[in-house]
């Protein structure tokens, strides 16, 4: 084996920085429980002083995290039924308010079991503010019928923000016509009575609690890819698991 010069330390200026990752949070003030299939221990309450934990840890980091993902499930499904979304909701972004720098929010499905898609857009969930605006390139302005966007943390980086519920039956007004459309698709790949059950099925992700991308969508990210190529970016997809 060739022996090979050590490269030396990395220069100030090298393309080195960080962002932080938090998902599925999922509070709410309740005692333990376990998820859907009832094969995971869930600590409903607990998960807030995780959060507390991790905030803690990015803010005392001597590089600190050039921003912060956080990948949906902010807050868990049973506020819905006990009537306390919004103040759960509260009570975690008022935790996110101690990091000292930016969190960009997606949303997934425990979102749409406590707001609807119209709720949602008008809350501090939608981080759409903090996006980069290319001069000259309307193409890359995402439309307003999803939530998504593009931003650049670092030079040459860009983080592309997804709606990976973009096409979904949660969220929109069922007499909506794409609550009814989503709703033909679903049916079409899933004939169970419970639409949340895969049993059977061939292709298991066409389930209610799931959700997909529009043409229109995958359109606008491929005019944001190919402006990132032809400008020798590195892009970051973000979107919920």
């Amino acid at each position: 084996m060739d022996d090979k010069p050590d490269p030396g330390p990395l220069s100030e200026s090298s393309e080195l920085f960080s962002f932080g990752v938090i998902a599925d949070i999922q509070y709410a003030d309740l005692e333990d429980g376990y998820n859907f299939q009832g094969s995971r221990r869930r600590y409903y309450r607990h998960s807030l002083l995780h959060l507390q934990g991790a905030i803690e840890h990015w803010n005392k980091e001597s590089s600190p995290p050039c921003c912060v993902l956080q990948l949906g499930d902010i807050i868990d499904g049973y506020n819905a039924q006990y009537k306390a979304s919004e103040k759960s909701l509260e009570l975690v972004l008022n935790t996110f308010q101690m990091l000292k720098v930016p969190v960009h929010h997606t949303w997934g499905n425990h979102e749409f079991y406590n707001f609807s898609r119209d709720y949602l857009t008008n809350s501090k969930l939608n981080t759409r503010f903090l996006e980069d605006q290319i001069a000259h390139r309307p193409e890359t302005m995402p439309s307003e019928s999803y939530y998504a966007y593009h931003f650049v943390p670092f030079p040459k980086f860009r983080f592309i923000l997804l709606d990976a519920y973009d096409m979904s039956v949660l969220g929109v007004d069922q007499s909506s016509p794409k609550f009814q459309q989503c709703l033909k698709i679903l049916r079409e790949h899933n004939p169970n009575t419970e639409l949340n059950s895969p049993q059977g099925l061939s292709e298991p992700q066409f389930v209610q609690f799931n959700g997909g991308f529009s043409q229109e969508q995958l359109n606008w990210l491929n005019e944001v890819l190919t402006f990132s190529d032809r400008n020798q970016e590195k892009v970051v997809i973000v979107s919920f698991p």
